[in-house]
């Protein structure tokens, strides 16, 4: 398995690690037994980084991570996330970064592992009412504490990551990139790489879109959140389904899977970008991770440009209150 840096303080994990989100949450049915058997066959393949956060499942898939990791712990590294509140019925209640939450929210997550500290703790969302300085300075001495080796923030606009990492250095910054989200190119990763910060794309395949499994709104499963979000909806839907067939058409002539073409782009970004796609199924992980073997060449990486210039995709990738959230 090919290992990355994320930052200069010494945080080394897999190319590619398993976001495990979906095994428990916004995706449609649950499946804890596949989930655990999907996670220890990741394992087994050399996947060495795991992604969950306390608010996913409402700490159901923390638990579910724990259980399996618990009994493999000498050598896996464990990222988890705290600052998007929910209630016991999953009802959203808000961004919470002040310290004396920051502290209580690392000790509930893990308590719920059952692990003695995570190897990775983002603050999930910047909460717009607490200077970051606060939040991370919390979030400091939870390492010293040895709750926590590094330290990381999601969807944080440029000059939150300069204050951020200011105060305790920054590991990793995880923000949606994929070939239908290039946002991040504009600033977000020149500031990361001017700073030695890696870079964690979460939904690298487009939220299963660029998969090319899903040819019509009604593909998706009842209870998905993705029926919620723009590019999931109406005419969007259209033509982003049309971006979606060009990638696969690109992967044919490879000899790969659409998924694959669209993982080797996103690794093909730099050596200090580790994507973490998400799956509860063993075979769609083991496709995951044949891409790293596809190799790109300058021709290859013109093509899918041309295919999906940034910009290309049609709708917001969220809803209108989730985005409201982003780059603060």
């Amino acid at each position: 398995m090919e290992m990355r840096k994320l930052g200069s303080q010494g945080l080394e994990v897999s190319a590619l690690g398993l976001g495990c989100m979906g095994m428990s949450d916004f995706y449609g049915a649950q499946d804890d037994v596949e989930s655990a058997a999907t996670i220890n066959r990741a394992i087994d393949l050399g996947v060495d980084f795991l992604d969950t956060a306390d608010m996913y499942g409402v700490g159901r898939n923390e638990e579910l991570i724990g259980r399996v990791v618990r009994e493999r712990r000498e050598w896996i590294k464990v990222a988890t996330k705290f600052g998007n509140m929910r209630g016991a019925d999953g009802s959203f209640q808000g961004i919470n970064g002040r310290p004396e939450y920051v502290r209580q929210a690392c000790d509930a997550s893990l308590k719920r592992t059952g692990l003695d500290l995570f190897d990775l703790y983002y603050q999930h969302r910047v909460d717009p009412d607490v200077p970051i300085e606060e939040t991370v300075g919390a979030m400091a001495e939870l390492v010293k504490a040895g709750k926590v080796k590094y330290l990381g923030l999601s969807e944080a606009a440029p000059e939150t990551i300069r204050r951020a990492h200011a105060v305790h250095p920054i590991s990793a910054l995880q923000t949606e990139y994929s070939l239908w989200t290039r946002d991040p190119e504009e600033t977000l990763l020149p500031t990361v790489r001017e700073l030695g910060i890696g870079f964690v794309p979460y939904s690298p395949l487009g939220r299963g879109f660029l998969t090319g499994q899903f040819k019509t709104p009604g593909d998706l499963p009842e209870g998905d959140t993705r029926r919620n979000h723009p590019r999931f909806q109406g005419e969007a839907f259209a033509k982003n389904l049309a971006l979606a067939d060009a990638v696969a058409d690109m992967a044919r002539d490879k000899g790969c899977t659409p998924a694959q073409l669209a993982l080797a782009w996103v690794l093909a970004q730099g050596d200090d970008i580790v994507p973490i796609p998400g799956t509860k199924r063993r075979t769609y992980l083991e496709q995951n991770l044949d891409a790293l073997d596809v190799e790109l060449g300058a021709d290859d990486l013109a093509r899918i440009n041309a295919i999906l210039p940034p910009g290309a995709a049609t709708g917001t990738r969220y809803a209108a209150p989730q985005m409201a959230a982003l780059n603060l």
